[in-house]
Order: C-alpha cells, then sequence, then structure tokens
C-alpha cells in the first residue's frame, strides 16, 4: 500500500468538503477549487474525524500508481485554499526589471529590440487564480535584484506560471544573470583566464 496514500488528510475548521460521485469540492477561506479524482481511487470524506481518506481500488499498477497521487492533489486543494501557495523569484542582472500593469507582467531581461512603446521585451498575461505582486522594482544602476512573487489557491497554476516566467531567461552560471526562484542556487562558473603568451 502507498505510504502516501494511506495518510489520512487533515480538513481544518473553516473548510468545507463536497464529494459528489467522483467530483471533489473543497471550499475555504482563500477561494473554492473543484477536481475529479481517477476511477481507479475512492475518495470518503468523514465529517465527524475531519479528515478525507482515499482507498484504492483493485491492485493493478494504474490503481497503485493514483493512490499516493490522489491524496497528494487532495492535500494540495486543502492547503490551498487554507493558506495558499506562492513563489517567489528575483532578477538577476542590471537593467533587468519587472513591472505589473494591470494584469500584464512586463519583464526587461536582457534581449535587445524593445518594441517601441511598450518599454519591455515580455509581456505575460498573468492567468486567472494566479496574482502576481513585485516586491520590488530595480532602480537605474541598481545592482540589488527586482522581485515578484506568484500567488494562488492551485498550486500546479502557481508552479506552471512561475515556471514560465522562470524559463524566459534562466540563470547564466558565469556572473548570475537571470531569473531564478528565491530559494534556488546559482552553481557559478569561472570564466576563461587570460594568460600571458611567452
Amino acid at each position: 500500500m502507498s505510504r502516501v496514500g494511506k495518510n489520512p488528510v487533515p480538513v481544518p475548521s473553516g473548510v468545507t468538503v463536497k464529494i459528489v460521485h467522483r467530483e471533489v469540492s473543497v471550499t475555504g477561506p482563500k477561494g473554492t477549487l473543484v477536481w475529479c479524482h481517477p476511477d481507479t481511487a475512492k475518495v470518503v470524506h468523514d465529517e465527524a474525524a475531519k479528515a478525507i481518506t482515499v482507498e484504492r481500488l483493485g491492485d493493478h499498477k494504474q490503481s497503485r500508481a493514483n493512490h499516493g497521487l490522489t491524496r497528494a492533489l487532495i492535500a494540495n486543494m486543502v492547503k490551498g485554499v487554507t493558506d495558499g501557495f506562492e513563489r517567489k523569484l528575483k532578477v538577476f542582472g542590471t537593467g533587468y526589471n519587472c513591472k505589473l500593469q494591470g494584469r500584464t507582467l512586463h519583464l526587461n531581461v536582457g534581449f535587445m529590440g524593445r518594441r517601441r512603446g511598450i518599454g519591455s521585451q515580455f509581456e505575460l498575461q498573468v492567468p486567472e487564480g494566479v496574482e502576481v505582486v513585485v516586491e520590488r522594482e530595480a532602480a537605474r544602476g541598481d545592482t540589488e535584484p527586482a522581485e515578484l512573487v506568484v500567488r494562488g489557491v492551485d498550486k500546479q497554476k502557481v508552479g506552471q506560471f512561475a515556471a514560465e516566467i522562470r524559463s524566459l531567461r534562466k540563470s547564466e552560471p558565469y556572473k548570475g544573470k537571470g531569473i531564478r526562484y528565491d530559494d534556488e542556487t546559482v552553481k557559478r562558473k569561472q570564466g576563461k583566464a587570460l594568460t600571458s603568451g611567452g
């Protein structure tokens, strides 16, 4: 039996769980999430114990694979509507910056050819259910990185949008310029050493 799947998911106070056939709906202070679980698993909400348990139907390979996955996704739903998820990113590089205008995130990350009148190299529309907060914009000549936070109740959406932002300019190993997660470590490399000819 899956060591993850057999653990019940605790339901904190203030969170409402509804299960209709295969559709699981979780509502909390941060919002509502709905997900349809695989038919190889059975999800039971014990209101008295304030917990959700996942049972697998059968012992074939797909059922075993979905057991822990189903439990983990439901646990993420409960955490999302209770506390939410966030991913913090930092933009390193001279002249690199980020700015939020409405639901559009503007990024300058060292590429040539800014579009006339826009002043940014990339424009990303913030998806529904996701919030972006620019905590720090880099001033001209500033050596400190710009910082932004991606927040939301859906862990998949938050992680996906943060990954899309990071993919625009991953940190390079020589000067460390680029976009990286707050907890990401970039292995730095030493450039070619100049040698004098004999």
